[in-house]
């Protein structure tokens, strides 16, 4: 990455405790941004490094923050927050469908049953909004009006409330997602029909219910995305992160109404304005080198990321130990509770 770019117009979001802030400055220098259990057949993915260790997958949570399919920057205790985000959502939610969580034995670490993943991201959304290439917005400015087999008026406005939720499901890849219908989806055999109904459903309730949890903690979720995949059994499951701010969109609700009628961007709570952020000094997908992200601006995300865990949850955060070394403690903390879940 080049130097840095100034970081001009970042608002900082109100309410967290002062020992917070300190935490993040202390953390800066110190994010993880990789990792070694010495366990299993290790693949490391765009932010969580998967080990492979025969019936259980250990996904470790990293503090890499990606967009646009590239790496951009680290965020302290981002991994930890996404971790501890998404363990809280599946207990929350295994009354509408399972989820392949069997342990969360560390800050940035849980152990997940081993699943037949369907090759499609189920991309939940509530408003027209976005700023990526596979983003509703994005192609409603560009004068599309059907986008993944669903249809939207003339007429609407950037961050605008659809008439109702919507999935806009897009193919899973290593290096970039691409949208697709249902119809396309069923067509090219990437899932039956009957495992898109059932599917499909499953991540409308999970969406309506996130919406409904978070408007009691006075945010809105905007957009999600979901993974999902079959056990040894036939069951479908929940595979991946719900609802953390790095799957998810959320939005401070009381302002959104008053900013949206004043041409405003909503105050979010999520990685949308780093997202801002590169779009106005690079372009993200074609620049080789992209400029450094500001530490100011990779403080403000950790913070924000820290005040929605503790919104949805109601928990303090509390972050991990930056004296205590995070291979170590994790390698640790996941053999013991591997030997608790009889891994051989």
């Amino acid at each position: 990455m080049r130097a840095a770019a100034p970081a001009a117009g970042i608002e900082a979001v109100v309410g967290l405790r002062p020992e917070i802030d300190a935490a993040v400055e202390q953390a800066l220098s110190a994010c993880l941004t990789d990792t070694d259990l010495n366990m299993g057949k290790k693949y490391t993915g765009k932010v969580r490094d998967t080990y492979d260790v025969g019936e259980k997958l250990v996904i470790v949570t990293t503090d890499r923050q990606s967009a646009f399919d590239r790496l951009l920057a680290a965020v302290p205790f981002k991994g930890q927050v996404l971790n501890q985000t998404s363990a809280w959502w599946m207990q929350q939610t295994r009354h509408i469908v399972q989820n392949a969580l069997l342990a969360v034995p560390d800050a940035n670490a849980c152990i997940m049953k081993k699943c037949s993943v369907f090759p499609v991201e189920f991309v939940c959304r509530g408003f027209l909004t976005g700023s990526t290439e596979t983003s509703l917005w994005t192609h409603y400015s560009s004068g599309a009006r059907q986008y993944c087999g669903n249809d939207f008026p003339d007429g609407m406005r950037k961050n605008q409330r659809l008439a109702q939720n919507v999935i806009t499901p897009t193919t899973k890849a290593a290096d970039h997602d691409a949208p697709i219908s249902p119809a396309d989806i069923v067509a090219k055999g990437l899932m039956s029909q009957d495992d898109w109904d059932a599917v499909s459903a499953a991540a409308l309730q999970l969406f309506a219910f996130g919406q409904e949890q978070a408007a009691q903690r006075g945010l809105l979720l905007v957009d999600t995305k979901y993974e999902f995949g079959k056990d040894e059994s036939g069951s479908i499951l929940l595979v991946d992160e719900i609802h953390t701010p790095d799957s998810s969109r959320y939005w401070l609700a009381d302002s959104y109404e008053q900013r949206h009628a004043a041409g405003q961007e909503p105050q979010n709570i999520d990685k949308e304005f780093l997202r801002l952020w590169f779009r106005a000094n690079c372009d993200p997908y074609k620049d080789e080198v992209l400029p450094e992200a500001p530490a100011e601006l990779r403080a403000e995300l950790s913070r924000r990321y820290v005040l929605l865990y503790e919104k949805i949850t109601g928990q303090q955060f509390q972050p991990a130990p930056l004296g205590e070394d995070p291979a170590q403690r994790m390698r640790k903390n996941v053999a013991a509770a591997l030997q608790e879940l009889g891994h051989a």
